[in-house]
């Protein structure tokens, strides 16, 4: 063994000094990185290591062994001496954790590839250190509400995965209660269903009321999985808050009014019931709620609260971008940052972070909405006419640390909400953590490094002007995404195929 320069020991290998040249992180990605195919690496059987690794519920000096695609065995503490015979990329003090799961993304192929793919989407997703992505069943068309809809979709994405990629199904109207239909469609390997309370913008997937989500979480029982539901609901008698008189739609403040928390909060105790069904002994017991995007850091979230104490089966997301954003902040006529449920006031983002720690909210996930730019009415500015939804899959690990930093938030957190718990949603029991058995689905990164996402930042969303995101400093430089143990991306270069696979429930 031989020190280097800094203190640190680099392995001497017994391979030929080319090979030593493309396996120390120290040597230039941009100049070693030699694989052809599906992995930027050539071969199959390495190590990995650095003094940052997040595993076994620590942080620390470690190194991890990815032999046929698994993470075959990990060595803590002075790894060193346990790597002698393997190829090894030393990445210093970088983090290695376990890649993102991104459980709620619209990738909107078919039908829609004009607004996103999964060609550009899954390689956004590469570069943001997500390694699994679960579709949503909308904005593509048609809306995957039926096994043949499915198939439509599995074809869209063959050869074009840079990750992993899964699928919910829809529930709506027409299959609600029609149970052979619904087990049609988990039969054919959708992860759970998806559901909206309120119109959802797309034709061929209307909303649905708590008598078709009750119904359809029966079927969901059998199979065990969950139904995500976007919670928000046209109160039967709105407030005098609402919309009223002449009012300037380039106004945020104008589209905030438009969607209250009283949406959220309507929707929720409409599923009371439903959630409390999902307990032991319920008609639905087995199916669980899952409710996405939660914006409402009051009324909302203390219902949610009630319900878990009470023994129902339900999870809570929030993403980045209420996290980061408030409205105080959104510019009038700055449609990029429109999306539903509003982001709402400094308060209430500051209420969505203790709630994230202190463990009210399980996981996060991007919401990635995109769409064709000319929908966004940037020129125009018009909040009540413009497509909703934030664009920003490539950056939410960035962004989640950047604006988590003054919460003191920790690695071992970021990997519970972007992974762990994640993968326990969408039924992955082999991914989420480093741990010897599990996909070698791993991110490498670095806290410290800060960038700017301006013009000269490699961006590979369909359209990267959309995103609200665009101008902010960050910190958390992705370095390499490994996907079932294929080094996918590594400094601004994808692997020449893509080789993620299709992720069916069984």
């Amino acid at each position: 063994m031989a020190a280097s320069a800094k203190g640190r020991f680099v392995p001497v290998l017994a391979v030929a000094a080319a090979l030593v040249a493309a396996l120390l992180y120290r040597a230039p990605f941009s100049k070693s990185l030699g694989g052809e195919g599906c992995s930027l690496l050539p071969h199959d059987h390495f190590w990995i290591a650095s003094d940052r690794v997040v595993t076994l519920g620590r942080v620390g000096p470690a190194a991890v062994e990815v032999k046929g695609g698994l993470i075959n065995a990990i060595a803590v503490g002075d790894y060193r001496n346990f790597v002698l015979r393997r190829p090894l990329l030393d990445y210093g003090d970088a983090v290695i954790m376990p890649g993102l799961i991104d459980v709620h993304a619209h990738l909107d192929e078919p039908g829609r590839a004009e607004w996103e793919g999964f060609s550009t989407g899954t390689r956004a997703a590469a570069a943001g250190g997500i390694t699994t992505l679960v579709d949503m069943p909308l904005n593509s068309f048609p809306s995957t509400v039926s096994e043949e809809t499915l198939k439509l979709k599995l074809e869209a994405a063959q050869d074009k995965l840079y990750v992993d990629v899964g699928f919910w199904g829809g529930l709506v109207p027409e299959n609600a209660f029609n149970p052979s239909a619904l087990e049609s469609l988990l039969n054919a390997g959708v992860l759970g269903l998806k559901s909206f309370m309120c119109p959802s913008g797309i034709d061929d997937f209307p909303m649905t009321n708590s008598t078709h989500i009750e119904e359809g979480l029966v079927t969901l029982a059998k199979y065990q999985r969950p139904l995500l539901i976007h919670a928000e609901r046209i109160p039967d008698v709105e407030d005098d808050d609402g919309l009223d008189g002449e009012l300037d739609p380039r106004s945020y403040a104008t589209y905030l009014k438009s969607r209250p928390p009283a949406w959220e909060e309507s929707a929720i105790k409409d599923l009371q019931r439903a959630m409390k069904d999902t307990g032991a002994g319920g008609r639905s017991e087995g199916a669980h709620i899952h409710i996405v995007h939660l914006s409402d850091a009051k009324t909302s979230l203390e219902l949610m609260k009630d319900a878990k104490r009470s023994g129902a089966s339900v999870t809570v997301e929030t993403c980045p971008h209420y996290l980061a954003f408030s409205a105080e902040e959104v510019p009038d006529g700055d449609t990029r940052f429109k999306c539903a449920p509003p982001i709402r006031d400094g308060m209430n983002r500051e209420n969505l972070w203790k709630a994230l720690l202190d463990g009210h909210i399980d996981m996060l996930s991007s919401d990635h909405s995109p769409a064709d730019p000319d929908l966004k009415l940037m020129e125009e500015g018009n909040f009540l006419k413009a497509w909703g939804g934030i664009s920003s899959l490539q950056f939410v690990l960035p962004v989640t640390w950047s604006y988590g930093k003054k919460y003191g938030i920790t690695l071992n957190q970021l990997a519970a909400w972007w992974s762990e718990n994640p993968a326990k949603l969408a039924g992955q029991k082999d991914k989420g953590a480093i741990l010897p058995g599990y996909h070698a689905d791993i991110v490498v990164w670095k806290p410290e490094a800060q960038f700017e996402l301006d013009d000269s930042h490699s961006v590979y969303h369909k359209h990267r002007n959309i995103s609200a995101y665009l101008g902010k400093e960050l910190s958390g430089k992705v370095l390499s995404t490994f996907v079932r143990g294929n080094l996918v991306f590594a400094e601004d270069k994808h692997a020449k195929a893509a080789c993620g696979v299709t992720i069916l429930a069984k």
